[in-house]
């Protein structure tokens, strides 16, 4: 049995259907207890001795009693099934009607409780932000959902058909690659990166590696500056030459490093007009599209992003289990908490809950028939024992008290009778 809250905030409790099932065993027991006590009185008052004059009365009550109780029994009986399985006309009305009465029903809640005026004056009584904060103020419930996340992505990714997934992404990716202007793209990109500082970086990047590939092939040059001179012309000047020539490099490698260094101020103006050229020069434009089919038209290409998705979904597929309650866990703190932040501004809370219900009435409304056939259509599916149980758990509780109510009320009406005709025999 668990109690929770209607949108009033009233508790409600919600039993399960081995709770129900009891406390209709043990209704039928007391309502058919009733009637062989009113049976034990019945024949004990024939045997009363002629003096008990109050006997007469008793037996009157219980005989009367007897009658409603028969009579009720037989009504609440012919409401899911044949009375002592004889075929008795108009009896097992509910499977006999089963059909109609799951027509009846969704007509029943499309007409009532999905027509506009009433799902809107019910919807403005509900505050869905806040029976939502409520409800996930109670860690056992982000536990549960979180457990149940953790539970069923294993299930689902495995359920997954890898290559209806791989083509389906691919071709997502492509009609998002081709809708993209790559030209415009490039240009705010480059732009970001070079206010940023970047650009400087990577140029200053660029002398590191060419002072670098100086110094380690130092020998080398020397070597080809001898090769490729006279032979008339001594060795020892080819030396100098050379050594003067790789000086002169590490000295115009260490200016080049100076901010203000003009050939820094050149590389700035170009990058600049290459900037606008990719934002605004349609001829660059028209280059980077074709330069883009190309790319997407290659072989090459579609095997690398192959390959790049077959590596990402055996990642996720691997690690994404081991790690979907935690992630499930913060994706519902961070709900948590945005709901709790709408929750404690009301004028945010009002408009949010008025979204959800444009979004309920938009939704749910034009298709109320729909749900009022599918009503219809999952009551026609369930076998007769189906519903005849589902029925008696939910009123077969409330139906044995009209059993013990006709036994008591035809019993007083039956000693009334009894009563005014004695009266009027006297």
């Amino acid at each position: 049995m668990t109690t929770t809250s209607d949108a009033a905030g009233q508790p409600v409790v919600v039993k399960t259907p081995e709770q129900r099932r009891a406390e209709l065993r043990r209704m039928r027991t007391i309502a058919t207890s009733l009637l062989v006590l009113m049976t034990l009185i019945f024949v004990a008052t024939r045997f009363a001795p002629a003096g008990w004059h109050w006997a007469p009365y008793l037996g009157a009550f219980a005989e009367a009693g007897m009658v409603g109780a028969c009579a009720d029994w037989f009504a609440v009986v012919a409401l899911f099934r044949r009375p002592l399985g004889l075929p008795i006309p108009h009896t097992a009305i509910v499977p006999e009607n089963r059909r109609r009465i799951g027509a009846s029903l969704g007509r029943f809640v499309a007409n009532n409780f999905l027509s506009p005026r009433v799902a809107a004056e019910r919807l403005r009584a509900i505050d869905v932000v806040g029976v939502l904060a409520q409800w996930l103020a109670d860690p056992r419930n982000g536990e549960m959902i979180a457990a149940a996340v953790g539970r069923f992505v294993p299930h689902a990714l495995a359920a997954l058909p890898e290559d209806a997934v791989e083509e389906w992404v691919g071709r997502v990716a492509r009609r998002g690659a081709e809708a993209l202007p790559v030209a415009p793209l490039a240009s705010r990109a480059l732009a970001v990166l070079w206010a940023q500082g970047a650009g400087q970086v990577l140029l200053d990047q660029g002398l590191d590696l060419v002072e670098d590939a100086l110094a380690r092939n130092r020998a080398l040059i020397v070597e080809q500056v001898r090769r490729q001179s006279s032979p008339w012309i001594p060795k020892w000047v080819d030396d100098i030459i050379a050594s003067t020539v790789l000086h002169g490099l590490s000295g115009t490698l260490s200016d080049m490093r100076r901010p203000d260094h003009p050939w820094r101020g050149q590389v700035e103006e170009r990058v600049a007009a290459l900037i606008d050229a990719l934002a605004n020069d349609p001829q660059m434009r028209d280059r980077g599209e074709a330069l883009k089919r190309e790319a997407l038209a290659s072989q090459a290409f579609a095997g690398q992003a192959r390959a790049l998705w077959r590596e990402l979904d055996a990642s996720t597929r691997r690690d994404l289990p081991e790690r979907a309650h935690a992630l499930a866990a913060w994706a519902l703190a961070a709900l948590t908490s945005f709901v709790r932040s709408l929750d404690a501004d009301p004028q945010r809370r009002e408009r949010a809950n008025e979204a959800l219900r444009r979004v309920v009435l938009q939704i749910v409304l034009p298709r109320r028939e729909e749900v009022g056939a599918y009503i219809a259509h999952v009551v026609d599916r369930w076998d007769t024992e189906t519903l005849v149980q589902r029925l008696e758990l939910q009123v077969g509780r409330d139906l044995q008290y009209v059993r013990i109510n006709g036994t008591l009320v035809g019993g007083l009406v039956g000693l009334a009778i009894y009563t005014v005709t004695r009266a009027l025999a006297w």
